[in-house]
């Protein structure tokens, strides 16, 4: 009982600190101080990095100020580092300007890693903070030191920075009152995004299963269903008409199951993992067999869900359940070892300050999730966007996708802990430690073919890490590479512009490659990757038959409602 006050206070502490552990945060100080302190070869190094980067920069500016005012950079941004590329930053004085800012950049990298004795973890968590900080400070912040910025201010007399007040006032009052991001109105479900047609034909306390009507008269017998992830709204895959994959799958003659998760609030907050597996996965896939009539099922999952279902197919092989034709796992993890950025944050001090924040609430927030996804992309997430729209005044058209990402969800206290402790922090999974009831169970056991779909630029789920399913596994795999990132890697249709692909598919007994060689050994093909999906599917589908009827009131499956159903609209 005493050791609720424990929790009340962390708990308080949390809202002061955007859910990140100060004790954490100190001891990965703590650890990198002291070492460095104990290192004065690294000292010296450091020193020395320092005063020839001095000299770099006095002979980048002796150039500058002579008679032709210009000269080459003496450091070059990273490649995924765009603030500096337009031509005004390369003009007196701004070229030195951001160019010391990339020194002292590239200083602090070098002073923050490769200390020797330092935890990678620690060593990963201070490194990721200098860079932050120093990031608040760079030039492209600030209309001073930004040459756009002027150039912006001066041809419009002010008015840029005008707007860009009436935006900030506009963003904050919807920020305070709860409304929507600015843009994100023109888009609503089941009006112009989240269209398909369908009927919610299963509910229970956790889900919504919609089966989407067809739109071909003949259709493969083996059905799909779609076990999207919990932590956003289910139609990132039926978002417009255009980009919607289920809609795409519907048109080359597929019957679509989807659920709809519920978005927890305090009263579910003992909803835990083994609950979304029942409730979810094997309750539609319940359901769907009652109206295919048994017939095997292509099951598809996407992030979390993916790892929702591989758990739930592994448990299902241990049990002899065969009524799975394939998988198909869309950026999706089952070893979390390389699982990113994210990792700075999981620790036992971390999870447990964490937890704490949930128990007092019974669910993480949605903003309070968002903030720590925000932070691994903050240049592009924070930083350049008061750039563009505070300080240039600019306001970004709104895609589907933006406002699909604005409809956040919450996560239950007992299942985000479970998943954040089982699967990320002790990688239960993977190593066979996983219970489903009393056992454990393997991914290794998996048979069924699986196709396996990684992106080039996600910071959720590094495709080196989904990748790693091929140590895991002992069954037929092959793995699609695509451009993109997370989310826009995935929503991939037909036409879409700048749009690649790798793929290849290992046999069960084939000997392992490694992903950087898998990468260099592995042809480009321009395009979408969903026909390829296609292709994989047609070879493991029969021929095509009559389209099973929807729902089946005869055996207590009547249809509920029209798609996208109600648990999608809930806030």
């Amino acid at each position: 009982m005493l050791q609720s006050y424990d929790k009340a206070l962390r708990a308080i502490a949390s809202h002061y600190t955007a859910g990140v552990s100060p004790i954490a945060l100190a001891s990965a100080y703590a650890d990198w101080a002291l070492h460095l302190a104990t290192a004065p070869g690294k000292q010296l190094d450091l020193c020395e990095k320092s005063f020839k980067k001095a000299l770099r920069l006095s002979d980048h500016f002796a150039h500058c100020v002579g008679p032709d005012h210009a000269d080459k950079p003496c450091i070059h941004p990273l490649p995924q580092d765009k603030r500096f590329q337009g031509e005004a930053w390369q003009k007196w004085p701004y070229n030195l300007i951001y160019q010391s800012f990339l020194l002292n950049q590239q200083w602090w990298h070098n002073a923050t890693t490769g200390v020797r004795g330092v935890t990678k973890q620690h060593e990963d968590m201070v490194e990721f903070a200098a860079r932050q900080i120093l990031d608040i400070f760079s030039p492209s912040n600030f209309a001073l030191t930004n040459p756009e910025v002027r150039d912006k201010t001066i041809a419009e007399g002010g008015k840029n920075l005008l707007r860009g007040w009436q935006n900030f006032v506009d963003d904050w009052s919807r920020l305070a009152s709860g409304q929507k991001p600015e843009g994100t109105d023109e888009f609503h479900v089941g009006a112009n995004i989240a269209v398909s047609p369908g009927k919610v034909i299963f509910r229970n306390r956790l889900i919504e299963l919609i089966q989407y009507a067809p739109t071909t008269k003949k259709v493969r017998p083996e059905p799909i269903l779609i076990v999207p992830a919990w932590i956003m709204k289910y139609y990132i895959l039926d978002l417009s008409p255009e980009n919607s994959l289920v809609r795409y799958l519907r048109d080359q003659g597929y019957t679509i199951f989807m659920i709809s998760w519920k978005n927890p609030d305090a009263d579910d907050r003992d909803l835990g993992m083994e609950d979304y597996r029942t409730l979810g996965v094997m309750a539609a896939l319940e359901a769907v067999d009652q109206i295919t009539d048994g017939t095997s099922v292509h099951a598809m999952g996407y992030c979390l869900g993916g790892t929702l279902l591989a758990i739930a197919a592994a448990a299902m092989v241990r049990d002899n359940d065969k009524r799975l034709k394939s998988l198909t796992f869309l950026a999706t993890q089952t070893d979390f070892t390389e699982a990113g950025e994210l990792m700075m944050f999981i620790n036992e001090s971390q999870l447990s300050f964490l937890e704490d924040m949930m128990w007092e609430q019974g669910y993480l927030d949605t903003h309070q999730m968002a903030g720590t996804f925000q932070l691994l992309r903050s240049n592009d997430l924070i930083w350049s966007r008061i750039v563009h729209d505070y300080l240039m005044g600019k306001r970004s058209g709104t895609s589907d996708l933006m406002a699909w990402n604005a409809d956040t969800t919450r996560m239950p206290f007992r299942m985000h802990s479970e998943y954040l402790r089982q699967l990320f922090l002790n990688n239960e999974f993977a190593e066979g430690r996983y219970m489903v009831g009393d056992r454990p169970v393997a991914i290794s056991d998996i048979r069924v073919p699986v196709f396996l779909v990684g992106t080039e630029r996600d910071h959720v789920a590094p495709w080196q890490s989904v990748y790693k399913f091929h140590l895991l596994s002992d069954t037929e795999v092959t793995f699609l590479l695509t451009s993109g990132g997370h989310n826009a890697g995935i929503v991939s249709e037909p036409g879409h512009p700048r749009r690649r692909y790798r793929m290849a598919t290992r046999a069960h007994d084939d000997c392992y490659v490694g992903p950087n060689i898998w990468f260099e050994e592995t042809p480009v093909t321009d395009g979408s990757w969903w026909p390829a999906l296609i292709d994989w599917l047609n070879e493991r589908s029969g021929a095509p038959v009559t389209p099973p009827a929807m729902a089946a009131p005869k055996e207590g499956l009547p249809p509920i409602c029209d798609a996208p159903g109600t648990y999608v609209f809930q806030q």
